[in-house]
């Protein structure tokens, strides 16, 4: 069945492979399940993590990116989204994950989907979303473990009952990518409807060896079962294929290497991940009485991820040579969530309440790269190389400027360095109250118990290691509002991260009897919202001690106090009656120990302008500035700060038919946007137009 819905989906679509933002058109009105579209966290309605409340209301950073702006800005990824949003800055994720920094906390793991936990390391698409939010801040109570920074969370679409609507959307670019989606809303009857989003997507780039597929298709039902109780149910698919680039090394200078911009150090045989998953979902709302609603999720995953890849271990300027060094990492994981929460309301008083279960299962390989040739026999992990754009190995040798020898190859079956089996119980219970103590004061307590369990086997080691972790997760807010467009908060949150890392693919003695990661949040700020304009400010200070490598090409950990504090600045709304302006500022500094702390850029600033030149035409413009930051904690070696231009036109040759331009680094910048070390920073692509049209029936 699966492989009957993928050749449907790709005839439909004329193999043209989709847009993932393309499905879904800047004036659909078909997605009303948003009540208040950006404005109220739709998560909350559907899964009742916490009492559904418009953002001015919320005693934290918070920021809903919806369809509309989506699919007017010409978004692919979270990436792009990431871009536009205060205090977040993307990271390199080894060229196979998203990756991001919130508040100077790196994480591959605090992204979630309805609510819903969604860990696995790859590239999310787009294609079938209503919005994406991003809560900013630690904050155990909604999310558990994790969210040590603020977290990520896709509200994807559903089936509308009593109503009947599609489109569909393909794009093509210069660097001859092309996308395609398609949406349609099925009408059942007067208590069902059912929905299906697919997508596919042809990768490629200006960049050797750059090439990828990606297909996801995800039906949805919902039933009407009685006048207060409705159930969603939904699986979705998700086959992704793509080549890894690990970019290039820095120079003598600690800054990225320009010369070798063009270089890919790797090929399309050594450097590849793929990821297929499975993922059903099935969620009950009730509204018990007036004033009790219900609401329960359960949640089933098989991810499988397999990734490859060398990179840029070493780098000499003087011999115009490069150490490599790589890894096969093939990956399992099933999950099983479930969570249940009551919201009464009584008085002035509005409780949350609930219970989640999560079981995990994960199985990981590591096998280190192994380098073979005349000089050196099998058990070689590094090997340098002359470097030419070409990327092949005809020649290596055991240290920079040493002797070549022809006929060097590379394997990754040989080596194995572990190898585990990780089981992961979790068993959760939270509470909440919002109390609106008069018109304008509203004071919110609550808190979340983890009862967390791992077990780890090292089959490698031979060895089996357990962690039990009890946590309580705290979490406070007031909120003063002089009126009903404006509010003044403060906060505090807590949250943790067993030291296991976020993956659980390794854990040492010493780490199994550890504390696990802490993390706190103070926060002040205000909000002001009166339905055209939009404006937040926030100053924060997050504390954390982690245990960790105190380098990132380094195998050592220690536990160390890391701060960051800062502000963020946002701003929307209308300057005319037809010129529109979104912009944001934030400046961000931390410590990790003694060190300035990698990865946070000095200052980041972007704006967003959207001119309706016409009722069919508008055109718009985004600018994005990321300040200088360092590569490793307390390195000399830096990413230099870049402006990016990108822009867009929509036109809308009937109410049912738009077309779209795109131009993306219109000024055709140099820039480098993030790295993983040292030596492997990732190179910005240059000017790139996209073309496109969308069709509504």
């Amino acid at each position: 069945m699966k492989y009957l819905l993928k050749g449907v989906s790709l005839l439909a679509i004329a193999s043209l492979s989709a847009s993932p933002s393309l499905a879904d058109g800047h004036d659909d009105k078909a997605t009303d399940e948003v009540v208040v579209e950006g404005k109220v966290l739709y998560s909350d309605q559907v899964n009742a993590l916490k009492i559904p409340t418009p953002i001015v209301d919320v005693p934290q950073s918070a920021q809903i990116t919806t369809s509309a702006e989506i699919f007017d800005r010409g978004f692919d990824e979270i990436g792009d989204i990431i871009r536009y949003t205060p205090g977040v800055n993307t990271s390199q994720g080894e060229g196979h994950r998203d990756a991001v920094v919130i508040r100077g906390i790196r994480s591959t793991a605090d992204f979630f989907v309805d609510g819903v936990r969604d860990d696995v390391q790859y590239y999310r698409s787009l294609y079938n979303l209503d919005q994406v939010e991003v809560l900013r801040g630690p904050n155990s109570l909604l999310f558990g473990r994790g969210g040590t920074g603020g977290v990520i969370n896709r509200v994807t679409k559903k089936a509308t009952i009593g109503e009947e609507f599609g489109s569909f959307g393909v794009t093509g670019d210069s660097f001859s990518q092309s996308y395609g989606a398609f949406d349609y809303n099925f009408n059942l009857g007067p208590n069902s409807a059912l929905r299906f989003n697919a997508h596919a997507d042809k990768l490629d780039g200006d960049r050797d060896f750059m090439d990828g597929d990606r297909f996801g298709f995800n039906p949805t039902l919902r039933v009407k079962l009685s006048p207060r109780t409705t159930m969603d149910l939904s699986y979705e698919n998700v086959d992704h294929e793509r080549f890894i680039d690990r970019g290039i090394p820095t120079g003598d200078n600690g800054l990225p290497k320009e010369a070798l911009s063009d270089v890919v150090f790797g090929t399309k045989s050594t450097n590849f991940h793929t990821v297929e998953a499975d993922i059903f979902k099935i969620s009950f709302e009730s509204e018990l009485s007036d004033t009790l609603k219900s609401n329960f999720v359960l949640s089933h995953s098989q991810f499988d991820k397999v990734y490859q890849n060398l990179y840029a271990n070493g780098y000499s300027q003087a011999d115009n040579e490069v150490q490599l060094k790589g890894y096969l990492d093939p990956t399992g994981r099933d999950s099983l969530i479930a969570s249940y929460s009551l919201i009464k309301e009584f008085g002035n008083h509005t409780l949350l309440v609930g219970a989640e279960r999560v079981d995990q299962e994960n199985t990981n390989h590591r096998y280190r790269s192994n380098f073979v040739n005349g000089v050196f026999g099998a058990q070689q992990e590094t090997a340098w190389f002359d470097i030419t754009r070409s990327g092949v190995f005809n020649a290596g040798s055991t240290a920079a400027g040493g002797a070549k020898t022809a006929n060097t190859f590379v394997e990754f079956t040989s080596r194995l360095k572990t190898k585990t089996e990780t089981d992961i119980e979790v068993n959760s219970i939270y509470f909440q109250d919002q109390w609106d103590v008069t018109d304008n004061l509203i004071i919110t307590l609550g808190g979340r118990f983890d009862e967390f369990d791992i077990t780890l086997r090292d089959l490698v080691g031979n060895a089996t290691r357990e962690a039990d972790i009890e946590e309580f997760g705290p979490r406070g807010g007031i909120v003063f509002k002089p009126n009903s467009n404006s509010s003044l908060y403060a906060s505090y949150s807590e949250s943790f991260l067993p030291r296991s890392g976020e993956q659980f693919k390794a854990m040492s003695d010493s780490e199994a009897i550890t504390d696990p990661d802490e993390f706190e949040n103070s926060e002040i700020g205000y909000k002001y919202d009166d339905g055209n304009t939009v404006f937040s400010v926030a100053y924060f200070e997050l504390e954390s001690t982690r245990f960790e490598r105190a380098n990132l090409a380094s195998d050592q950990t220690e536990e160390r106090d890391m701060d960051v504090d800062g502000y963020e600045v946002a701003y929307s709304g209308k300057l005319t009656d037809n010129l529109s302006l979104a912009a944001t500022y934030s400046n961000v500094d931390g410590k990790n120990g003694a060190a300035d702390a990698r990865e946070i850029p000095e200052q980041t600033w972007t704006l967003w302008m959207d001119y309706q030149a016409s009722p069919r035409l508008s055109y718009g413009l985004g600018v994005t500035h990321q300040g200088e930051s360092l590569i490793s904690d307390g390195s000399t070696r830096k990413l230099p700060e870049y402006e990016r231009i990108d822009f867009s036109l929509n036109y809308d040759v009937r109410d049912d038919l738009t077309l779209q331009f795109f131009i993306e680094n219109l000024a055709d910048e140099d820039y480098y946007p993030h790295s993983h070390g040292s030596h492997q920073v990732t190179v910005g692509e240059p000017v790139n137009a996209k073309l496109g049209f969308y069709k509504k029936f």
